[in-house]
């Protein structure tokens, strides 16, 4: 029953110090709604920019085109060969025979078709398309392709590929980054907001620690302080944005600029950030406050 008193009062003194302090709490749940808005951005940029990295890796392949003296049995020996190939790198691979290319090509334009038609030997090669599982090690499954005898050539777009996901990687990282320096910041902000509080009751929190007060009945309004500023912060981000990114993703029609950056949808998605902002300014308020006593209360 203690306890629960405790609790109950700790509850009362921080609700009564949010509303008689409201210049100071304003200010902090302004600045904790503007940091965190930018924590949802960077979070679901960073989100969709691991899931546009890993679709681009889905679709990252080898094309293999086999020498034209290439037997039926080294065809079969080559499929094989890919087999034993997945358990290292090789996700998956479709094969197209030069019969099925010249068909391909006759039915794509008629002046293939009169062409191939003229010719009395199909000139086009066997080909393989190769799925990977790992891009980062696209460059080494080409070059172990490359040195069978009956591979004309392999190629993955070379550079280009590479670059590509180097460059979604930086990007992915730096917004990780960004997310956890916007956390720190929201953190300090609620923190410096709390020892202006702490500092403007010096005077009553004397009394209470002279009238016999315990250390957790004095630490405990500030921290639910805190509690209530992260969560009164975090609510325009959360509304912002489930909002904001539906209309987004409706606006584009899932895709962004381009059919190949495809955005996330939004359902689960954009409720697991909301939940997250949410958990994140209780949190990071309570932590902030926490830090904020520890310092300035020497009890």
């Amino acid at each position: 029953m203690k306890a629960i008193r405790i609790i109950t009062r700790g509850i009362r003194d921080a609700l009564k110090s949010v509303i008689r302090n409201f210049s100071l709490s304003t200010a902090a749940i302004t600045c904790s709604s503007i940091t965190l808005i930018l924590v949802a951005v960077a979070m679901t940029i960073s989100y969709n920019i691991n899931n546009i990295t890993k679709d681009l890796e889905k679709e990252l392949s080898i094309v293999v085109y086999m020498k034209d003296t290439t037997t039926e049995e080294q065809i079969n020996e080559f499929k094989n060969k890919l087999e034993t190939m997945k358990s290292e790198n090789v996700e998956d691979y479709t094969f197209k025979s030069k019969e099925e290319w010249k068909l391909e090509m006759k039915n794509y334009s008629d002046t293939f078709s009169t062409a191939l038609d003229y010719l009395d030997t199909n000139p086009l090669l066997n080909s393989f398309t190769v799925i990977v599982k790992d891009a980062n090690h696209l460059k080494d499954t080409t070059e172990e392709i490359k040195k069978i005898d009956y591979v004309e050539s392999a190629d993955y777009g070379e550079g280009m590929a590479e670059n590509l996901v180097k460059a979604f990687d930086v990007i992915g990282k730096i917004t990780i980054l960004l997310v956890v320096a916007l956390v720190l910041i929201t953190a300090f902000l609620i923190g410096n907001t709390i020892k202006l509080t702490i500092f403007s009751r010096r005077n009553e929190i004397e009394i209470m620690r002279l009238v016999g007060a315990s250390n957790i009945s004095i630490r405990l309004p500030f921290l639910f302080e805190g509690l209530f500023l992260g969560i009164l912060g975090s609510i325009i981000p959360v509304l912002v944005t489930i909002y904001g990114y539906v209309l987004l993703y409706d606006h584009f029609n899932g895709y962004l600029f381009t059919h190949i950056i495809r955005l996330t949808e939004p359902f689960n998605f954009i409720l697991y950030v909301a939940l997250l902002l949410l958990v994140l300014g209780a949190v990071i308020g309570m932590l902030g406050s926490y830090r904020a006593v520890r310092k300035y209360l020497k009890i």
